[in-house]
């Protein structure tokens, strides 16, 4: 059964960081673009980031564009989201998605498959 695992949320202080990390399990994300996103209770979900199937192409949302830092190890079959210098309005539920394209894009109705979501709350 195709998972997606994300973990690593938590509470941060503002200014601070953390690593959010997607696991897959049931298939090889060799073959997939992954994308993160973020939800805030009743808003619309938003794209924060992608990269693309080898690696080679990432998106970043101007939001969070010098701060968040997208990767991959294929090897290890898991996507990361570094975020760093954290603030406040980073407050959300994260999710990953994966979409089975070599295209990394941002816009939700693109992917297929997503994880659970893990809740960062930026807060002192």
């Amino acid at each position: 059964q195709l998972q997606l695992v994300e973990s690593g949320g938590g509470l941060v202080q503002p200014g601070g960081s953390l690593r959010l990390s997607c696991a897959a399990s049931g298939f090889t994300l060799d073959y997939y673009t992954i994308g993160w996103f973020r939800q805030a209770p009743g808003k619309e979900r938003e794209g924060v980031s992608c990269i693309s199937s080898s690696g080679s192409s990432t998106n970043l949302a101007d939001s969070v564009k010098g701060r968040f830092t997208i990767s991959r190890d294929n090897a290890k079959n898991t996507v990361y989201l570094q975020m760093n210098s954290l603030k406040p309005e980073d407050t959300f539920v994260y999710y990953c998605a994966a979409r089975h394209s070599p295209s990394c894009t941002r816009y939700v109705s693109a992917y297929n498959y997503w994880g659970q979501g893990t809740q960062v709350t930026v807060s002192s």
